[in-house]
């Protein structure tokens, strides 16, 4: 069965690709010139085995002895269909870049040098240079920052991306990614702290720095090394100290914390710097010198105290995820009630088999999920590719998350057709597959609302990274899945002349339990960012300033929310007036969960490298869109596509 699965999904891979012919004649991997400078070759000497063991992060420098024997030395890298290998002494062990501060002049040299070398647009670029800056006149400071892939041990890319177009290469480490596998979900460029990924808009897909494999082959230094002027750059295997440097650091101000990823750069920065460097981009960040003379991030209050509600900036690129994530809790939450409340609360559901509501709200369940797995795929660079993203069940939560969401879609639709088909025919036989449908898809949709959660939970972006995920994910579960459940439900008994109130009360209950959970996570979330400091604080502020009004209008709503659920609960109030209130406040709820899940996708920080004033700048980005920039390409600002 899963050859099968395999075959047809290499077929549809197929289909609207080019048909040409490709060159499989071993050939140099790139052109060498009979006049090629000295400073383009690659001083790569034998390291000798005892001479350099491990990295800094206990890993093996030999890639050949972490294989244990699965790969053979001397393997081909097939680059372009090439068959030919490389003859560099050092091919299998891990490389990476060396950057020295102290010489960087800012000229942009490797930035141009790479982008020329990949055909990159003005609007991507592999590598880039960024900048810090302190001091005051006469001693103000800047430090220039050059960075591209790290290439890193534990390549959180890799193991993120649901399409497996990422693979850790034997040969010089490299981290390598395939643009044609890629279907541009952009989750890779949410898990890097580097800014690495680089997702286009325009081609739909994803691509990055792959060390200029194709040079190193024939013994040259990746483009970006050979053309800095300044002897900044220098590349080599991992943990050698270049030619004329002292240090081998793991960090520089303004670069993340290694331990994330274990990244294969190294620095050398020893001018002394101010005690505290700001970055020239919007983010509200800057860097503090520590005791021990490491800087760490904390938030820059760049943009004063003053309170917006800043409503047209909810509305992102990620808009079908907000749209996405709460449908498909709410059609989870309201089938589990469907589901198993006959069996916990009977007298509140004993008009449910015998009403005309259920069918229709199965029918409307189906129709939002898929409505919402749609939405989802519009997210995707390559919409048509969606399917790539069942590749890598082993690592990647977002391949997880797909699959049990699907599973759930699957035992939602199944359950439908056989509860439908036993109303008809009366089979007393379908009862146990109804009873397996149910049951398969509710362990489904907790799955996948587990693994949905999970894709948050990351390094790189500390405002995600916290256990509140959990809480408000199930919590709209519960909250928006029993005021959709209660409209259908209210409709069916008043068309029945039935008293609604014992059902009101325990789904008024199950609101006010999902709107709790989710408060008592925000709560939760809000001591720790106030107590943290960088980029999760610097999202806190963010929070408080650009959008405190909209932030503090939800709360508000989230509060309202609460003693109108736990009143309807109480109470459980019938009536036409009773009916109205109900309706706005669950309407008002809706609108509440949509504006925090909003406000949850625009506010993260990532833990990005510092850009500079005109690259690299979201501020700038956005200027440009609004007044025409944008359109000119060389700006190196697309619109706002995916």
């Amino acid at each position: 069965m899963l050859n099968l699965l395999v075959k047809v999904r290499d077929r549809l891979d197929q289909i609207g690709v080019p048909n040409e012919e490709k060159n499989t004649n071993e050939r140099p991997t790139f052109t060498f010139r009979d006049n090629e400078q000295g400073y383009a070759k690659l001083y790569d000497p034998k390291v000798k085995k005892n001479e350099s063991e491990e990295n800094r992060y206990g890993q093996k420098i030999d890639l050949l002895d972490l294989t244990e024997g699965a790969f053979e030395q001397g393997r081909s890298m097939q680059i372009n269909e090439n068959p030919s290998v490389g003859c560099n002494p050092n091919r299998n062990k891990q490389h990476g870049f060396h950057f020295t501060a102290d010489n960087c002049i800012g000229c942009h040299a490797c930035e141009a040098a790479c982008s020329e070398k990949n055909e990159n647009p003005a609007h991507l670029a592999f590598r880039s240079v960024g900048y810090v800056e302190g001091g005051s006149y006469p001693d103000y400071q800047r430090m220039n920052i050059s960075m591209a892939c790290n290439h890193c041990d534990d390549p959180v890319c890799l193991k993120g991306c649901p399409t497996k177009a990422y693979t850790k290469h034997t040969e010089y480490g490299a981290v390598l990614q395939d643009p044609d596998t890629c279907f541009g979900c952009g989750y890779c460029t949410w898990v890097c702290p580097y800014n690495a990924p680089q997702l286009d808009p325009v081609k739909g897909q994803v691509s990055k720095c792959n060390m200029c494999v194709d040079r190193l082959e024939v013994g040259l230094k990746p483009a970006c090394v050979s053309a800095c002027l300044g002897n900044a750059l220098n590349f080599g295997v991992i943990e050698d100290t270049p030619e004329n440097r002292e240090q081998t650091e793991a960090s520089i101000p303004g670069f993340p914390d290694p331990s994330i990823t274990q990244p294969n750069i190294r620095f050398q920065q020893i001018k002394t710097l101010p005690e505290e460097m700001t970055r020239t981009d919007v983010q509200p960040l800057k860097y503090h010198k520590q005791e021990d003379g490491s800087y760490r991030s904390v938030v820059d209050e760049k943009a004063g105290k003053e309170r917006s509600w800043n409503l047209k900036r909810l509305s992102s690129r990620e808009n079908p995820l907000v749209m996405f994530t709460l449908s498909t809790q709410a059609v989870i939450g309201a089938f589990m009630i469907l589901l198993l409340g006959p069996s916990i609360f009977p007298e509140a559901f004993a008009f449910l088999d015998q009403s005309a509501m259920k069918y229709p709200l199965l029918g409307a369940m189906i129709f939002v999920q898929a409505l919402g797995l749609f939405l989802s795929t519009l997210h995707l660079g390559k919409p048509l590719r969606f399917y790539r993203g069942f590749n890598n069940l082993r690592w990647s939560p977002l391949s997880r998350e797909a699959l049990g969401i699907a599973m759930f879609f699957a035992g939602l639709c199944g359950y439908t057709v056989l509860s439908a088909i036993n109303e008809w025919l009366q089979l007393g036989i379908l009862d146990l597959l109804i009873s397996i449908a149910g049951g398969f898809a509710v362990i489904s949709a907790l799955i996948g609302l587990y693994f949905m959660h999970c894709i948050y939970r990351i390094k790189a972006r500390p405002f995600w990274n916290h256990w509140q995920v959990l809480t408000s994910f199930f919590g709209s579960m519960f909250s928006v899945g029993g005021i959709v459940f209660a409209v259908f439900a209210c409709i069916a008994y008043s068309l029945q002349d039935l008293s609604f109130a014992p059902l009101l009360s325990v789904l008024s209950g199950l609101v006010f339990i999902g709107l709790l959970v989710e408060s008592i996570g925000l709560v939760a979330h809000a001591r720790y960012l106030n107590t943290e400091q960088g980029e999760g604080a610097a999202a806190h502020y963010i929070q408080w300033t650009t959008f405190g009004n909209t932030y503090l209008a939800r709360n508000v709503s989230l509060v309202l929310g609460l003693l109108i659920s736990a009143v309807f609960f109480i109470w459980a109030p019938t009536g036409i007036s009773a009916a109205l209130i109900g309706i706005a406040a669950g309407l008002g709820m809706i609108i509440m969960l949509l504006v925090g899940r909003a406000l949850f996708y625009v506010l993260v920080v990532p833990t990005t490298m510092p850009g500079a004033f005109f690259w690299k700048n979201k501020g700038f980005e956005e200027h440009a869109r609004d007044i025409g920039l944008a359109e000119m390409p060389q700006v190196g600002v697309v619109p706002d596509l995916h």
